[in-house]
């Protein structure tokens, strides 16, 4: 296949510089420095995260704890925060609906204005 002599070596290096430029090269390389650094210790903490789970003894099971219970005395506490949430969607989307309406009559008035104005900016042409 390919067998990387110096005269190999030599002409690959000359075809880079060509390529690349001087002023690229060592900014390249710094990169590729970098990059093999990260993935070196991004390769350790792997393996180094997979040390701890072979001696990681697995819990039978896993249970999501139950949701508080209201007390007896206090089930309407949760009717007016529900109320006050309702109120606020209904509200947002009254005034999500106003906003349409405006926009909508704004785009409508500007759609009205837009061809009144090019006929106004001509100026009548005066031949002598």
């Amino acid at each position: 296949m390919f067998d990387p002599s110096a005269p190999h070596i030599i002409i690959l290096l000359v075809v880079v510089l060509l390529l690349f430029g001087s002023t690229r090269l060592p900014g390249a390389a710094e990169a590729l420095g970098k990059s093999m650094r990260i993935f070196k210790s991004e390769a350790k903490k792997l393996q180094d995260d997979k040390a701890p789970e072979a001696t990681v003894t697995p819990v039978a099971s896993w249970q999501q704890p139950a949701p508080p219970q209201p007390l007896p005395g206090q089930p309407a506490a949760t009717q007016p925060a529900t109320d006050a949430t309702q109120q606020q969607m209904a509200d947002l989307q009254r005034q999500i609906r106003d906003l349409q309406r405006q926009s909508a009559g704004v785009d409508a008035k500007a759609a009205a204005d837009a061809p009144a104005e090019p006929q106004g900016a001509q100026q009548p042409s005066t031949s002598a």
